[in-house]
Formats: C-alpha cells, sequence, structure tokens
C-alpha cells in the first residue's frame, strides 16, 4: 500500500466521523426545536379559551361556535408555521452539513498529508539507496512520538548496513589477494616442476591434471570475486559504449571461436549506458564465451548492439529445456548433458554475473531457449 492511498484512507475516516457526528448533531438540534415549538391544538384552545372567559355578558352558547372556528384557523395557521420551521431547520442543516463537510474533507487531507510527511521521507531515502550508496539518512526533526522512532530506526538500520558493506569491501579486497596469491605459487611450482626435461610421463600427467585444476580455481575466485563486486553496486559511473566493449570482446576470443570452429557474427549499433566499463567488458565475456563454449562444431554465434534491448546474444547448440533456463543464472549451475565446443575450466558463474552485473547498472538480464536449439540471451540497460 503506498502512501496516496493511506492519506486517502485516513482522509475518508476523518470526512465519514465528521459526517456522522454532524449527522447526529442534526437530529439531536431537530428533536430538541421539535419539542420546543407548542403543539398548534392545545396553543390554539389554551389561547382561545382564555380570550373568551374575559368576554362577560355575553351568553356561552354565542361564544362557542366563533370559538370552535377560530381554534381551527389558529390551529392550522401554527400547524404550517411549525412544519415550515422544521423544514427550514432541516434543510439549513443539510447545506451547512455539507459545506462543513467539504471543508472537513479538505483539512482531513492536508493534516494527514502532513502527518504521513515523515513516511514519505523514509520512502525516498529507501529508493535512493544503493549498495555502494549507504550515506544517506532521513534525520527527522520533530517530537519523539511513533513517526520519529521510525525514522531513527530506519537510519540505526541504514548504519548498520552501511557497516556491513564496508566490512564486505574489506573482505573482498583482502580476498582478492589472499587467495590468488597461494594460486599463482602453486600454478609457478608446477610449471617448474614440469619444465624438467626428465619428469616421468606419470608426473608429466599429474602435472597437467594439476595446472588444470589450478587454472579452473583460479577462474572460480575470479568468477567469485567479480560476482560480490557486483552485487554490491556501482561506486561510479561512466558513458561506455556499449558496441566497443562487443567489438573488442569478439577479437579477444575470436582464436577461441575459431579452435571450437564456431564462427562469430556482429551487427553494433552505436550504443552509450553509463557504467562501470570493467564489469560490462566482464559481462559481454562471459556471454560470448559461453556462446561459444556451449555450441557445436559448425555452429554459430551471434551478438547485435541495439536500442531495446541494448544487448542480445544468440548462438546455436543443444536444446535447452525451457524449465532450466531460469536456473542456468543460479551460481554453479549447468543444463545437463550439455555438449561443449571449449575447455571444461569454465567454474559455472557466467550467466550469474552476467545477471549481476546487468542488476547493478540498473538493469536486467534474460534467456530462452532458441528454436533450432543453443540460447538466446538479452540484456536491457538504461541509456
Amino acid at each position: 500500500m503506498n502512501a496516496l492511498s493511506v492519506r486517502t484512507k485516513l482522509t475518508a475516516w476523518y470526512g465519514g466521523l465528521f459526517l456522522l457526528a454532524g449527522l447526529v448533531l442534526v437530529v439531536i438540534n431537530y428533536l430538541l426545536v421539535q419539542g420546543t415549538l407548542p403543539d398548534p391544538a392545545r396553543f390554539a384552545t389554551a389561547s382561545l379559551g382564555s380570550a373568551a372567559d374575559t368576554v362577560y355578558g355575553i351568553p356561552d352558547n354565542a361564544v362557542q361556535a366563533p370559538a370552535g372556528v377560530a381554534v381551527r384557523l389558529v390551529s392550522g395557521s401554527l400547524d404550517e408555521y411549525r412544519s415550515s420551521t422544521l423544514s427550514t431547520l432541516v434543510v439549513n442543516s443539510a447545506i451547512a452539513l455539507v459545506a462543513t463537510a467539504a471543508l472537513a474533507v479538505l483539512f482531513g487531507w492536508l493534516m494527514a498529508g502532513r502527518a504521513l510527511r515523515p513516511l514519505h521521507d523514509i520512502t525516498s531515502a529507501a529508493r535512493r539507496l544503493e549498495a555502494g550508496k549507504l550515506d544517506r539518512r532521513i534525520n527527522l526533526e520533530g517530537p519523539p512520538d511513533e513517526l520519529k522512532e521510525l525514522a531513527d530506526t530506519f537510519d540505526g538500520m541504514l548504519d548498520r548496513l552501511a557497516e556491513s558493506f564496508d566490512s564486505q569491501k574489506r573482505f573482498v579486497a583482502n580476498a582478492s589477494h589472499e587467495l590468488r596469491t597461494p594460486l599463482a605459487v602453486q600454478r609457478t611450482l608446477i610449471e617448474v616442476a614440469m619444465a624438467d626435461p626428465e619428469v616421468a610421463p606419470e608426473l608429466r600427467k599429474l602435472g597437467t591434471h594439476l595446472l588444470h585444476t589450478n587454472e579452473r580455481s583460479e577462474r572460480m575466485i575470479e568468477g567469485l570475486l567479480v560476482l560480490a563486486r557486483s552485487d554490491r553496486g556501482l561506486t561510479a559511473r561512466a558513458p561506455v559504449r556499449l558496441d566497443q566493449v562487443v567489438a573488442s570482446v569478439v577479437r579477444a576470443t575470436s582464436a577461441q571461436a575459431e579452435s571450437a570452429g564456431v564462427k562469430v557474427e556482429t551487427r553494433l549499433r552505436p550504443r552509450t549506458v553509463a557504467g562501470d566499463p570493467v564489469l560490462l567488458e566482464r559481462l559481454v565475456t562471459n556471454l560470448l564465451v559461453n556462446a561459444i563454449t556451449y555450441n557445436a562444431k559448425g555452429g554459430w554465434v551471434y551478438a547485435e548492439v541495439r536500442g531495446d534491448p541494448a544487448l542480445e546474444v544468440r548462438n546455436s547448440g543443444a536444446v535447452v529445456p525451457p524449465e532450466a533456463v531460469p536456473t542456468l543464472f543460479e551460481p554453479f549451475r549447468r543444463v545437463a548433458g550439455a555438449e561443449r565446443t571449449g575447455d571444461t575450466r569454465n567454474a559455472g558463474l557466467g550467466l550469474s554475473i552476467v545477471r549481476s552485473v546487468a542488476h547493478a547498472h540498473g538493469g536486467a538480464a534474460e534467456a530462452q531457449p532458441g528454436k533450432r536449439g543453443g540460447l538466446t540471451v538479452t540484456v536491457r540497460l538504461p541509456s
């Protein structure tokens, strides 16, 4: 429920309660006036009877006839006056009640807006928040009421989130060094040992397998670090020519595509997006490497940059079940039985990183199976 609907409901409650109170007041006023006005018949009889008693020397039968007519006349006039008075009272009260109810609704709307203004501030602050920009606070001024307590609680939560993200940044920075260094040393030692011409064939085979495992671990760690970095959001944005990034990545992966027997075609229109050039390059690289790796000999890859979506990468290959497509964006998930034309050293983080980078740029990544096999991945990015 948004703040506008809450404001409307509060206004309706204010106006409804005032209208109900006004109706009760009108009914009470009507009953009081009705009880105060005299009964026409009794008032006419009492008044004319007392006047007849003051006439001396006139026989009673001579007074009764004119008196009866006079009573009916006076009673009718008083009854008409009484009805007119009550009708006027009801009409004027209804007009006053409607006018006052309209003013009550107007003032209720204004008061509800003023009472809900802190909620608007809290909502605006929450919408402006990003993983890399947690320095905004509400700092609500006012008496220590429930809304002030809510705003202070929200500010305290933001303080804890900012501290948590700072801790995560430090952890990623430390992990980047502590995890890469041992693997680099291990790879160097294996390569030095395998460089000895007197190494036995069994040890050389073992060293090759260890290098394969070591490189896969390095790629997995690199992918996890990129995933953690993109999940934190962007600290800064710069104009990036997406078409130029795609062209550069296509050149960089041309050797892999040629080795896999896959033909890469492109259609690149000029498109500028605001973001991190390193993360965007990683997004494009993962898409093209995935499209080449999960393909078939003699297959094809088609990459297009345009308006919306900003990037689309299609490839041939094995048929992808529609129910398996959503799981491809989860870490370490692959389609069971999918054939590969490239190496097997990927860590299963490619599309997870693509989706995370797209979200960090305020966009989205989607996939759907191709009509004749393969996959189509679209990436939407704001200009």
